[in-house]
C-alpha cells in the first residue's frame, strides 16, 4: 500500500483511483490542497481534482474523491 496521505480512508480513496489510472501530485509545501489527482485522459481537457490536507470529516473526502472518479467519462468514446 502506497502511501498518499496521512488519512488512511483518504488515501485509500487516492489509491483506488491511481489504480484505476489516474495520476497524483503531491502539492508544495505552501500550497492550500494536499495535492492534485487527474484523470486517465492526460490532457487539459481532461478530470481534475483537489485532494484537502485537512477536511472536517475524511469519510466525506474519500467519498468524494471515489464519486469523481467514477463519474469521469473523458476516456469513454
Amino acid at each position: 500500500m502506497a502511501k498518499y496521505h496521512p488519512n488512511k480512508d483518504i488515501n485509500a480513496a487516492i489509491e483506488d483511483a491511481v489504480n484505476k489510472g489516474w495520476r497524483f501530485e503531491k502539492s508544495g509545501p505552501r500550497a492550500h490542497a494536499y495535492g492534485i489527482l487527474y484523470c486517465a485522459a492526460g490532457n487539459r481537457s481532461g478530470c481534475h481534482l483537489s485532494v484537502s490536507g485537512t477536511p472536517r470529516v475524511p469519510e466525506h473526502e474519500a467519498q468524494k474523491i471515489r464519486k469523481r472518479v467514477e463519474r469521469c467519462r473523458c476516456t469513454e468514446e
